[in-house]
C-alpha cells in the first residue's frame, strides 16, 4: 500500500465532502442547531400547552341526584387548587371547576328539552357536548339497593373536554374514598386500619448510576445507529454516485492510481464522517438530557429514580470508551454498506432513492434497545444493528460480558470487509459504474418500440422481485392460510405466471431467459455431484444452527405438516417437490438469474439471486441453508446452460422433505450418517470434507461441460 497515495486520496475526499453543503448541514448543523432546536421548542410549546390546560377553567354540568355530594366535592376541588396556586404564585386564582346543575345550565343558555324522553334527553346532551357549550356531562343512575353510579359523558377529540373529564374522574374518586372511609366509620371501625391494613415501603437497591443507564440504555442506542447512517449516507452518496454525477469518476480512473487505494480513501471518509456525527449527536442529546434534568431537577430525578448530587460520572468511562469502539466498529459497517448501495445509482437522487430501504431496516431495527428481556447472547451479537443497540445498553447497565461484546465489534469489522469486497468488485465493473441503460425498467415502455429478443435487463429483474414478493406475501399468504395444499399450489403460480407475463410483454426470447435445453450426460452427472455435496453441507448446516434454534425449526416444520395433515402423500409430492421445482426455478434461476446476468458478475449474479431465494421462503432461521442451495442451482444453470438439472435438484430436494414429514424417521433410520441428529464434531468434520471434496469434483465436470460448450460454439 503506497502510504502517500491514500493519504493524497483521504485529503481529496474529505475536501470534496466539507464542500458538500448538505453533507456539513447533516454532518453538523443537524446534531448541534437542528436537534436542540427541536427538543426546546418541543418542550417550550408542550410546557405552554400543558401550563393552559392546568390553569383553564372548565364547565361541568352536573344531572345527578346524591344530595349535593358530588357539589361538594367539586367545591373542596376547587378550593384545594386555589390555595395550591396562591402559595405558587402569589395570586388569586379563579374556580377551574365551573360546577352547574342542567336544569340551570338550559336556563342560562339556547338549549331547549323537548320532552323528557331519555333518548331526547341524550341527543341535547350529545350537542351541548359537541358544540362545546359544556365539557363534561355527569349523571348518575340507581340500582335497587339505592347505590348510586356515576356516569361521565365527554368527547376525548376535544382537548379541553377530555382534560376536563380525566379532573371530574379524580373528583370522584377522591369523593368515593370520602363515602367510604364515613361508611367505615360509622360502623365503629378504625377507617385507616381497614383500608390500609399494611404499610408499603419500596427500597430501589439499583445504584444512581444503573437507574440512569436504564434509561439512557434505551434512548442512546438508537439515537447512536441512526445518527451514524445520517452521517455517513451523504457522504456515502457522494463519494460515489455524486462523483458520477459530477463526471469526476472518469477523471479518478484514469490517474496512476489503484482501485482498492480509491476504495480505501472513500471509505475511511464516508466512516470518519459517521463517526464524527455520531459523536456530535452524543453530545447534543448529552446536553439536552442535562439541561432538562437540571431544568426540573427534584421532580425528574425522584421520578427516574436517581439523584444528580451523589451521581457518579467517572463509573461511565469504561462504558464510554467501549462505545466508542462500537461506534467505530458500526461505522465500518454502514459506511461500507450505504457505499455499495450508493456506487449503483448514477445520481444524488437514484441513490437517495436506493438507500430509503436501509433507513428503514436501521430505524426499525434500533426499536430492539426499547424492547424489554432481549439479552445480548452470541446470537443476537451476529445480527447487525441490533448488536449494537443491545451491546450499548448492555454496557450503560454495566452488565456487558467479554464474549458477546468481541463478537459483536468482530462481527462488524467482518460485515465491513465483506461490504468493502462488495465494493471493489462493483469499481472493478464498468458495466456497473457506467451503466448504459441495460438495467432499465421496460415495463412502462410501448410494446411496438420494444427490440423483440433477448434476456430481462436487471430492472425488469429487479422490478419482479419486489412486485412479486410484494403479491407473494398478501396473495399467497391468504391463500395457503384459507386453503393448504390448493393455496401452496396457487402462491406457486404466482411465482410462476407474472414473471412469465413480463417475459411475453417486453418480447423476450424464452429460451434464453428461461435456459431450456438439454445438457450433455456430464453436465448432468455435475449437476448431481454438485448437489448431493450441496445437500451434505446445507445439512451440517441446518443441524449447528439447529442446536441454537430448535425451536424455530420446530415451528416451521410444525407449519408444513399442519398444511400437509389428511392430504395424499403423492398429491403432497406433487405440490410441494414438483411444482416449486418448476416455478420457483423459472423464476430464480430463470427470469432473475439471466436479468442480473446481463449487467452484474457471475457471482455477484449468482449469489444476488440465491440471497433473494432465501429471503422468499421467508424463515429467518433457514435462509442461509436455502440461500446455499440457490447457489448450487445457480452454478448449475450458470455452468450447463440448461434449468433442467436445476429443476431436477431442487424437486429431489423437496421430495426428500416431504418424505421425511410422512415417514418420521425413516430417512434417518436409512441415512444415519448423513441424517443423524447426534453426530459427533469429528463425524461432522469429516462429512464437510466429504462434501466439499464432492462438491469440488462436480464443479470440475461443469466446467468441462461449460468449456466445451464454448468450444463446440467457436
Amino acid at each position: 500500500m503506497r502510504s502517500r497515495v491514500l493519504r493524497l486520496l483521504l485529503k481529496k475526499e474529505l475536501r470534496d465532502v466539507f464542500r458538500d453543503r448538505k453533507a456539513i448541514i447533516m454532518l453538523v448543523l443537524v446534531p448541534l442547531l437542528i436537534y436542540p432546536l427541536i427538543f426546546f421548542g418541543s418542550f417550550a410549546v408542550m410546557t405552554m400547552i400543558q401550563s393552559s390546560m392546568e390553569d383553564g377553567k372548565y364547565d361541568v354540568i352536573v344531572d345527578v341526584d346524591d344530595g349535593g355530594a358530588l357539589m361538594k366535592q367539586i367545591a373542596i376541588y376547587n378550593t384545594d387548587k386555589a390555595s395550591k396556586d396562591k402559595d405558587s404564585s402569589n395570586k388569586d386564582s379563579e374556580e377551574q371547576i365551573e360546577a352547574v346543575y342542567f336544569d340551570k345550565f338550559l336556563k342560562n343558555n339556547d338549549y331547549e328539552l323537548a320532552n323528557d324522553s331519555t333518548e331526547t334527553k341524550r341527543k341535547l346532551v350529545e350537542s351541548i357536548l359537541q358544540d362545546e357549550a359544556a365539557d363534561v356531562y355527569v349523571s348518575c343512575e340507581k340500582d335497587e339497593d339505592g347505590r348510586i353510579t356515576y356516569i361521565t359523558r365527554y368527547v376525548s377529540s376535544i382537548t379541553d373536554s377530555n382534560y376536563a373529564e380525566i379532573i371530574v374522574k379524580e373528583i370522584l374518586d377522591d369523593l368515593s374514598d370520602k363515602e367510604m372511609k364515613k361508611s367505615i366509620e360509622d360502623a365503629g371501625l378504625d377507617a385507616e386500619a381497614i383500608t390500609h391494613p399494611f404499610g408499603i415501603e419500596r427500597k430501589n437497591i439499583a445504584s444512581n448510576e444503573q437507574s440512569a443507564g436504564s434509561v439512557l440504555g434505551m434512548i442512546l442506542p438508537f439515537m447512536l445507529v441512526v445518527s451514524l447512517l445520517m452521517g455517513t449516507m451523504y457522504p456515502a452518496i457522494d463519494t460515489t454516485a455524486g462523483e458520477k454525477e459530477r463526471g469526476t469518476l472518469e477523471t479518478l480512473l484514469t490517474l496512476p492510481i489503484r482501485n482498492h487505494e480509491m476504495i480505501l480513501a472513500k471509505f475511511l471518509t464516508v466512516a470518519l464522517m459517521g463517526i464524527i456525527s455520531a459523536l456530535l449527536n452524543v453530545i447534543s442529546m448529552g446536553f439536552m438530557i442535562f439541561y432538562l434534568v437540571k431544568l426540573v431537577q427534584s421532580e425528574a430525578a425522584s421520578s427516574l429514580g436517581f439523584d444528580l448530587k451523589s451521581f457518579n460520572f467517572a463509573s461511565f468511562l469504561p462504558a464510554s470508551l467501549v462505545t466508542i469502539l462500537a461506534i467505530m466498529a458500526f461505522s465500518l459497517f454502514i459506511s461500507a454498506v450505504t457505499m455499495c448501495i450508493a456506487a449503483l445509482a448514477k445520481s444524488y437522487k437514484e441513490a437517495n432513492n436506493y438507500i430509503t430501504p436501509l433507513t428503514l431496516i436501521v430505524m426499525l431495527t434500533g426499536y430492539i434497545g426499547f424492547i424489554p428481556n432481549i439479552e445480548l447472547d452470541n446470537r443476537m451479537a451476529m445480527i447487525p444493528v441490533a448488536n449494537i443497540c443491545l451491546l450499548v445498553k448492555n454496557l450503560l447497565l454495566f452488565k456487558a460480558n467479554l464474549g458477546p461484546t468481541a463478537i459483536v465489534l468482530l462481527t462488524n469489522v467482518i460485515y465491513a470487509g465483506l461490504a468493502i469486497m462488495l465494493l471493489s468488485k462493483i469499481y472493478d465493473s464498468e458495466s456497473i459504474l457506467f451503466d448504459e441503460g441495460r438495467g432499465g425498467l421496460q415495463l412502462f415502455e410501448k410494446r411496438s418500440n420494444i427490440v423483440a429478443g433477448g434476456t430481462p435487463t436487471t430492472g425488469d429483474a429487479w422490478f419482479i422481485v419486489f412486485f412479486v414478493m410484494i403479491v407473494y406475501l398478501y396473495v399467497g399468504s391468504i391463500l395457503q392460510m384459507n386453503y393448504g395444499l390448493a393455496g401452496i399450489f396457487g402462491s406457486q403460480l404466482i411465482v410462476l405466471l407474472l414473471p412469465l407475463i413480463l417475459a411475453f410483454y417486453t418480447k423476450r426470447n424464452l429460451k434464453k431467459t428461461y435456459s431450456f435445453k438439454i445438457t450433455k450426460l456430464t453436465g448432468f452427472a455435475g449437476s448431481v455431484l454438485l448437489f448431493v455435496g450441496a445437500f451434505l453441507l446445507e445439512n451440517i448446516v441446518s443441524t449447528a444452527l439447529y442446536h441454537f434454534f430448535p425451536q424455530a425449526f420446530e415451528d416451521t416444520n410444525a407449519g408444513l405438516l399442519d398444511i400437509l395433515g389428511g392430504h395424499n402423500f403423492w398429491l403432497a409430492l406433487a405440490v410441494v417437490a414438483f411444482t416449486p421445482a418448476i416455478c420457483e426455478e423459472m423464476m430464480f434461476r430463470g427470469f432473475i438469474l439471466s436479468g442480473f446476468r446481463s449487467k452484474y458478475g457471475k457471482w455477484t449474479a449468482i449469489v444476488m439471486s440465491s440471497f433473494i431465494f432465501g429471503v422468499y421462503h421467508t424463515s429467518l432461521i433457514r435462509l442461509v441453508p436455502t440461500m446455499m442451495l440457490g447457489i448450487c442451482f445457480a452454478m448449475i444453470v450458470y455452468y450447463t446452460g440448461s434449468i433442467i438439472p436445476a429443476m431436477m435438484m431442487h424437486c429431489l430436494n423437496n421430495a426428500i422433505a416431504v418424505v421425511e414429514m410422512y415417514n418420521p424417521g425413516w430417512v434417518e433410520a436409512n441415512f444415519p450418517l448423513i441424517f443423524g441428529g447426534e453426530s459427533s464434531i469429528l463425524g461432522s468434520i469429516v462429512l464437510t470434507f466429504i462434501s466439499v471434496v464432492i462438491i469440488f469434483a462436480g464443479v470440475r465436470l461443469l466446467q468441462m461441460t461449460a468449456r466445451s460448450k464454448v468450444k463446440k460454439t467457436a
